[in-house]
């Protein structure tokens, strides 16, 4: 009789765990909303890359070209950068930024302690063609834009602070620095002047999604 009482609490403490192992293996996946799943962090900084994650940006542990190129979307070809607003894109190459106007801008670099030179398309002028207005007011001011790098780290704009006629910085769509294009950090880099630190600046620049607050 002793015997079958033990081997009935041996059964249960076998089940019990199996059960508790089944619930968290449920735990490491979320789904994504498009059918696809991805391993959940198990603390803040799992999955992020902490050179360029860390700062006051975030990463979600998905890459840049996989978030704009989501389902239903066409190929982004390499080294251009995608926006999109409203059910519209547009994809911009090194050679489509080359035939807009540029503007220079020369900006204090925090990280390297040193003034920076950089030639580009102000983000505002590619906005623009989307349908986004020039000249915001109301619910126009409610529209931002999250900037996204090709590691996955984003940074978030209000559309008065990208445009000249709400706010005096210029936030740039750089392809080159001090007349060369850009190396490490490029082929495109998102440069906003009057910020003390560049923590909002993206390094390889791959696209970004206006959005509507609600």
């Amino acid at each position: 009789m002793r015997i079958g009482v033990w081997a009935v609490l041996a059964l249960g403490l076998s089940v019990g765990t199996a059960g508790a192992q089944s619930q968290g293996n449920q735990g490491q996946t979320e789904d994504m909303g498009q059918g696809q799943t991805q391993p959940k962090a198990t603390d803040a900084g799992a999955g992020m890359d902490m050179g360029h994650c860390g700062g006051m940006g975030h990463c979600d542990g998905k890459s840049g070209a996989s978030i704009m190129q989501g389902k239903g979307m066409p190929p982004l070809a390499a080294g251009a950068m995608r926006i999109t607003y409203s059910g519209k894109l547009s994809d911009w190459t090194l050679a489509a930024l080359a035939a807009v106007p540029h503007k220079p801008i020369t900006v204090f670099n925090e990280h390297t302690k040193a003034n920076e030179t950089y030639s580009g398309v102000p983000l505002i002028d590619l906005v623009t063609k989307l349908g986004v207005a020039s000249q915001p007011h109301g619910k126009d001011l409610g529209i931002y834009l999250e900037a996204i790098g090709t590691d996955g780290y984003k940074a978030v704009y209000s559309v008065g602070e990208v445009n000249p006629e709400v706010h005096d910085g210029t936030v740039l769509v750089a392809d080159s620095e001090d007349g060369k294009p850009i190396g490490a950090d490029g082929p495109l880099k998102l440069v906003a002047p009057g910020e003390k630190h560049p923590s909002r600046w993206l390094r390889n620049l791959v696209g970004g999604r206006v959005v509507t607050a609600e």
